[in-house]
């Protein structure tokens, strides 16, 4: 075997190499991705009906409490969904910032290989 052949060969093999990570890597991306959105979903869903049901229980048991009309828990049924609402814009920016910063590392590492 000549050099020029070993050269060729090794250039052909990190070829494969760099093929195989990179199918890797966009195969294990996505599987991660779609269950990743499910359970941010859900944390959403949790986060709003929280708030709500310690509304609903505050106002419901001050209402007992005092014995007056469900004023207290129209009140703080209100106040919690308020803050459910609140909670959940506070997790959507906190993951678009992950998202974001995440992009801005997948690109500089790009460049950076390139």
């Amino acid at each position: 075997m000549t050099e020029d052949d070993q050269k060729q060969r090794l250039t052909q093999l990190e070829a494969r190499i760099e093929a195989a990570k990179k199918a890797r890597e966009t195969g294990t991306k996505r599987a991660d991705a779609s269950h990743a959105q499910g359970e941010l979903a859900w944390r959403m869903v949790i986060e709003m009906v929280s708030g709500l049901g310690i509304g609903f229980g505050i106002g419901f048991g001050l209402d007992s409490l005092f014995g007056t009309i469900p004023i207290f828990l129209v009140l703080f049924t209100l106040l919690g969904l308020a803050a459910g609402v609140n909670v959940m814009l506070r997790s959507a920016r906190e993951i678009q910032a992950k998202t974001e910063a995440d992009a801005a590392k997948a690109t500089a590492d790009r460049d950076e290989r390139d």
